[in-house]
């Protein structure tokens, strides 16, 4: 079955009603939209588990609100959803299955895949790497010289990476004490020579984390800390400090690595969807295998709130149809994503590559050249360290950046006043954005500082803060495991969603794999030094200067 009816969406009715919609709305201001609705915080933010969601702060009204549903319904969102759960082959280019929500399926809903059960495969991992996980946190995993594993290097690229990575920062207050995680993704040697010159050999663990066990990034830094250990141990104790988690069972053997010893996943969870799998055996290792299973209950619980909440109280679908309203209507292009909690220093990168490796198409379902906008640019830093680098471009610049602020009430610590102070910031900001600061405030407050009318007159221009700038609020009551679960999951339904809307498969990532081809035969070139003739001028001009400085040394 096909993913639906492959829409155009500027071609329905809704589109287009929307289309006049937004010109009737775009010019009026948020502040307007507070006064003529009073009751704007009635539809526009609502409570879900340890969730508030404010929507209100956006150039949204109940009509904009009942033209999306529409437009839902006319692409046939909600059979699309149920395709995704059922485990239907949404991604039509590879001809597979998107079951990362099985992962989590904790309450064990049977999930059949070309005829087999999936979810005996699911636990059977979960249950391996519990297992291993609590060998090493017990000291019955130990290294070559019957020493506990105190650091576990993370080898691995892009979604093998960024998401465990990710989640381990975010959970600090849960790990495990002794054990140290570090990861590993650039080919770049200043990224692991500087840990591995820190790091004991008789106390440390690698995860290899490649389904295919051949990414050139991530096996090149799985030589080189190969390489590191057998200088201090012998081939034979690889077996006790490297773990794999990939499919290639001959290419795990061959590297060492004893198959007990290696986890696996499949190809129905797509890269940057995997941390839930046996990808996030780094997060088992350092959080502990409860506090994984309390990461996978929040992603299951925002599923069900996905499938089964009305379209007015879902936020994930909520959120992708504001992302759309900005991307196609008021062609903002961006988006930042502001968490002001430290621990998600990851976040902004993690959805980064989520969101623009699943949405930056160019072609439709049917195959057919884009002519609209699709994907947003997905960026963003922690707060406050945001606002004293580029909120400036936020609030006075030429550009529309809609924000979403996410915070947690309770901290993981006991600093109160830190804490406080934080968050003040961040409800101040979404203030800011909305209201800015007109002439007459300003006027004011230089008239009581004492300096001349010609003075006033000439800082005036510069002060002026428009305001009318959108954001969306997201508190949560604390940044547990189970919260953490369901933010994830929660953009993830909304990245879905979207890319249903603009009609692009959002599980496939073709446009990666041409850099790879030709960086392999640029390699080849650089190796024997023998350069084809089919490059562009400039291409052969970079490699031979790259030669010629090489060659020198």
């Amino acid at each position: 079955m096909s993913l639906i009816k492959n829409n155009n969406p500027t071609q329905t009715k809704s589109w287009k009603e929307l289309d006049q919609h937004f010109n009737e709305i775009k010019e009026q201001s948020l502040i307007d939209l507070f006064k003529k609705e009073s009751n704007r915080l009635a539809y526009l933010s609502f409570d879900e588990g340890n969730f508030y969601f404010d929507f209100s702060k956006n150039h949204l009204t109940k009509k904009t609100l009942s033209l999306f549903a529409s437009l839902a319904n006319e692409m046939g969102l909600i059979e699309a959803k149920k395709t995704l759960f059922e485990g239907q082959k949404i991604n039509k280019t590879e001809d597979r299955a998107v079951l990362h929500t099985a992962l989590r399926n904790l309450k064990n809903k049977p999930i059949i895949l070309d005829g087999e059960s999936l979810m005996p495969l699911v636990f059977a991992e979960l249950y391996k790497m519990k297992d291993f996980s609590t060998k090493l946190r017990e000291g019955q995993h130990l290294g070559y010289t019957s020493k506990r594993i105190e650091n576990i290097v993370n080898i691995g690229i892009g979604g093998s990476d960024l998401g465990p990575k990710m989640v381990c920062e975010a959970l600090k207050p849960y790990w495990v004490k002794g054990i140290t995680p570090h990861f590993i993704s650039n080919v770049d040697a200043s990224h692991i020579d500087p840990l591995l010159q820190k790091l004991n050999p008789e106390t440390t663990l690698f995860i290899i984390a490649s389904k295919t066990f051949t990414t050139q990034e991530t096996m090149t830094n799985a030589m080189t800390a190969r390489n590191w250990f057998i200088k201090h141990a012998s081939e034979k104790e690889i077996a006790k400090h490297f773990v794999a988690v990939s499919t290639n069972s001959q290419k795990v053997s061959e590297f060492g690595i004893d198959l007990q010893n290696m986890f696996k996943f499949w190809d129905w969870v797509g890269g940057r969807y995997s941390l839930w799998s046996s990808i996030g055996l780094s997060i088992v290792c350092t959080i502990g295998y409860d506090h994984f299973i309390d990461l996978l209950k929040g992603a299951e619980k925002m599923d069900e709130h996905f499938l089964n909440s009305p379209l007015e109280s879902n936020a994930p679908t909520l959120m992708a149809f504001i992302g759309i309203w900005y991307n196609n209507f008021f062609k903002t292009q961006t988006q930042a994503i502001l968490p002001y909690d430290q621990r998600l220093a990851y976040f902004s990168k993690y959805l980064q590559q989520a969101d623009m490796e699943s949405n930056g198409k160019s072609t439709d379902r049917n195959g057919d050249k884009i002519k609209y906008e699709t994907g947003q640019i997905i960026w963003g830093e922690p707060g406050t360290n945001g606002q004293h680098a580029f909120y400036q471009l936020i609030h006075q610049g030429t550009k529309i950046i809609p924000c979403d602020f996410i915070a947690a009430a309770l901290p993981a610590h006991n600093k109160t006043d830190h804490h406080d102070k934080l968050v003040a910031n961040f409800i101040a900001q979404t203030e800011a954005l909305m209201k800015g600061k007109d002439i007459l405030t300003i006027k004011s407050e230089l008239g009581q500082k004492n300096i001349s009318n010609e003075e006033i007159k000439a800082l005036l221009p510069f002060k002026v803060f428009e305001g009318n700038r959108p954001t969306s609020t997201l508190l949560m009551d604390k940044l547990t495991p189970e919260n953490l679960g369901s933010l994830i999951a929660l953009y993830e339904h909304k990245i879905f969603v979207q890319g249903f809307i603009w009609n692009v498969f959002s599980f496939d990532q073709w446009g990666v794999e041409l850099g790879k081809q030709l960086a392999d035969n640029i390699l080849t070139e650089i190796k024997t030094g023998d350069l084809q003739e089919s490059h562009d001028f400039s291409t052969q001009k970079i490699i031979k200067k790259y030669l010629s400085h090489k060659n020198k040394f």
